[in-house]
């Protein structure tokens, strides 16, 4: 669901930017206020498997359509709506500077459509209100499939509705809005099955390691598994998934390919090549080096395994950096105010 900049007005991308802009601020101060040092190792690695599973794109039987992991939801279920969020905007950001994938401009709008609605509507809303009487399998398959739904459906009905509100195309809003409804909400049924298997595996394993609201009186007891067991295993798995099984990805167009594709007869639309789009597409160009998920000079299969193994290491480490700094700034402007 990666927004191009040909969909986009200046002023619609702008606005998308704004409002992302201000709930990761606000994200970034509840998460320098909460003392969980334990979270910024699951971040990482959280966020490394959601990047990785992004990359396998899954094929949506009798449509020609494919869809991917937004991952938000999976995220929050684990790490909480602020952390989740703030690990979202990370991998969305490298997905769009250093692959090319999804405009620039459109980034902001990105961020909104696949983190927002996943980390505090699916995680932040549905995730405390299918657990609230304590985890259980049936809660976890639940809340992950209701979740996964209404995140792709706000999702959808958001890149229609800033499609129209932009007007810098000719996709009919009613005809557009109707063919992504229904593909996203398959993909999101989709998501719903492949997020209640994760969670599931680690409440098998290490419950506590879920996240519920303070006060819930819910509590999980410990798992089998330690901790750093777990989180190796999920470790181990991105890259697997990202170095290996994302050369088994559909090579169909994903829902918002799909969609525009019925309409217009093409995947992508071509936007204006001058003025602030021509100034975000050469930029995007110097900072893509891996674009289309491809490593120049090698063949295509060892070019996006190469390219996934990166990618999922590298938003390890920048979701880690981002955690460390937050608390190491909090820590600071603690120490202050106590001199």
């Amino acid at each position: 669901m990666h927004m191009a900049d040909a969909l986009l007005s200046p002023a619609v991308a702008g606005t998308m930017y704004a409002l992302s802009g201000a709930v990761a601020f606000y994200a970034a101060k509840r998460i320098r206020k909460e003392e969980r040092e334990e979270i910024i190792p699951k971040m990482g690695v959280l966020g490394a498997f959601v990047f990785a599973a992004q990359m396998i794109n899954f094929a949506i039987p009798g449509t020609g359509s494919s869809g991917h992991l937004c991952g938000g939801m999976l995220l929050s279920a684990v790490v909480g709506p602020y952390a989740g969020f703030l690990t979202m905007i990370s991998i969305l950001a490298l997905q769009c500077l250093l692959f090319g994938d999804g405009g620039l401009l459109a980034l902001g709008a990105n961020i909104w459509n696949m983190a927002f609605y996943g980390c505090f509507l699916g995680g932040g809303l549905l995730w405390p209100f299918f657990t609230r009487r304590g985890l259980s399998k049936k809660a976890i398959v639940m809340a992950s499939l209701a979740g996964s739904v209404l995140t792709l459906q706000l999702g959808a009905f958001s890149v229609s509705a800033e499609t129209f509100l932009s007007g810098i195309t000719e996709l009919p809003f009613t005809a557009f809005l109707l063919l992504m409804q229904p593909i996203h909400l398959a993909i999101g049924l989709a998501e719903g099955l492949i997020t209640s298997a994760v969670l599931g595996f680690v409440y098998e394993n290490r419950p506590e390691l879920l996240w519920q609201p303070a006060g819930s009186g819910t509590a999980a007891q410990a798992g089998s598994w330690s901790r750093n067991r777990l989180l190796g295993v999920l470790a181990a798995l991105a890259l697997i998934i990202g170095g290996g099984l994302s050369l088994l990805a559909s090579g169909d167009p994903d829902g918002l390919e799909w969609s525009v594709q019925r309409l217009t007869g093409s995947t992508e639309l071509e936007g204006p090549g001058e003025g602030i789009y021509g100034l975000a597409a050469r930029f995007q160009e110097s900072t893509a080096l891996l674009s289309e998920y491809q490593v120049p000079g090698l063949d295509e299969e060892l070019g996006t395994a190469v390219a996934g193994v990166v990618g999922t290491m590298l938003i390890m480490g920048i979701v880690w950096i981002l955690g460390r700094t937050l608390r190491k700034r909090e820590n600071h402007e603690a120490s202050g105010r106590c001199h």
